[in-house]
C-alpha cells in the first residue's frame, strides 16, 4: 500500500529522516516505534504531505505521491490522526463526523438556495453514515455532546471515527493511545482491529505502549536516529540486541545486574513521553 524509497528529510544540518526505505503491506497493521527523536513523526509528516522530503520517493498503491499536499492525499485515501486530537470543539460528535466528507452540496450557495432537496438528501446519507460510525465505535452516549467536552480518549475515538467517514485506503495513527486510560485504550484497540479485519483498513501507527503494539501490530518497524533499525514481529523486535541498545543506551544491557533482554511489554519505557 505504501512504499518509501531512500527518503531523507533534513532540517539545517539535522537528518531527521536519514535514508529510510520501507513498505507497508495492504491490509496490515504496522507499528512504528523508536526512542524519542528517532524521526517517527517526521516520517509520518513527510508521507502525509505536511513536509516536503529533501529527497527520496513515496508511493501509494503504486502511484508516486511524493510531495503532494495533505488535501490531495486525503482525496486519494491517505488519512492521518494526530497525537493531540484536532476536533471541532464547538460542534457535537455527530456534526464533527458529518463535516468530513468532501464536496458537500450544502457548501455551495447555489445548491443551498436553489436545490435544497439535493442538499437534504445528501445530508441524510452523511448522517446515516455518521450514525453507523457512532454505533461501530460504541459512542452513542456522547453523540450529541460537544466534542470539546470529551475526555482525551473519547477525542481519540472521534478522530478514528472521522477516518471512517470517507473511503480510506490507509490511516496513519500518531500515538492514538497517548493519555488514554486503559479501558478506553482497549476500546480503541478493539475498533482498530475490527476495522482491519472486517472492513479491510490498512493502518500504520506510532505508539510507545508495547502491550498495545504487541496486541495489534505485525510487523513492527523500529527507527533510531532517523534510520530504519529493524523490522519484524513484536516478539522478535523486543529481543533484538540493536533495538535494546537504541532504547537503553550503549553497553547498559551488559552491566552487572542488568537483564540482557529487551524491555518487557509491561514496561512502557520504550520511548515513552516527549516528542518523536
Amino acid at each position: 500500500m505504501i512504499r518509501v524509497e531512500n527518503l531523507y528529510k533534513q532540517f539545517g544540518g539535522i537528518h531527521a529522516v536519514d535514508g529510510v526505505t520501507l513498505e507497508i503491506a495492504k491490509g496490515s497493521i504496522t507499528g512504528l516505534i523508536g526512542p524519542n527523536g528517532a524521526g517517527k513523526t517526521t516520517l509520518f509528516n513527510v508521507i502525509a504531505g505536511a513536509y516536503k522530503p529533501t529527497s527520496g520517493k513515496v508511493y501509494l498503491d503504486g502511484e508516486d505521491i511524493t510531495g503532494l499536499e495533505p488535501h490531495a492525499l486525503f482525496h486519494k485515501g491517505l488519512l492521518r490522526t494526530f497525537q493531540i486530537a484536532h476536533e471541532f470543539s464547538s460542534l457535537t460528535v455527530r456534526d464533527n463526523l458529518m463535516m468530513v466528507p468532501p464536496d458537500q452540496a450544502g457548501e455551495k450557495l447555489t445548491d443551498a438556495w436553489f436545490r435544497p432537496a439535493k442538499v437534504r438528501k445528501q445530508e441524510d446519507r452523511i448522517r446515516d453514515r455518521a450514525n453507523d460510525v457512532i454505533e461501530f465505535l460504541e459512542i452513542g452516549h456522547v453523540a450529541d455532546e460537544l466534542a470539546g467536552n470529551l475526555s482525551g480518549g473519547q477525542k481519540k475515538l472521534l478522530e478514528l471515527g472521522r477516518t471512517m467517514m470517507v473511503d480510506a485506503k490507509i490511516v496513519f495513527l500518531d500515538e492514538v493511545g497517548a493519555g488514554v486510560n486503559r479501558t478506553l485504550l482497549k476500546t480503541i484497540g478493539g475498533a482498530i482491529k475490527r476495522l482491519n479485519e472486517e472492513r479491510g483498513y490498512t493502518f500504520c501507527m506510532i505508539e510507545h505502549d508495547m502491550d498495545f503494539i504487541s496486541d495489534l501490530c505485525n510487523p513492527v518497524i523500529v527507527m533510531a536516529e532517523g534510520r530504519k533499525l529493524a523490522e519484524g514481529p513484536a516478539a522478535h523486535i523486543m529481543e533484538n540486541e540493536e533495538v535494546i541498545e537504541a532504547y537503553l543506551g550503549r553497553g547498559l544491557k551488559n552491566k552487572p545486574g542488568t537483564r540482557s533482554a529487551a524491555p518487557s511489554a509491561t514496561a512502557p519505557a520504550l520511548g515513552e513521553g516527549g516528542a518523536s
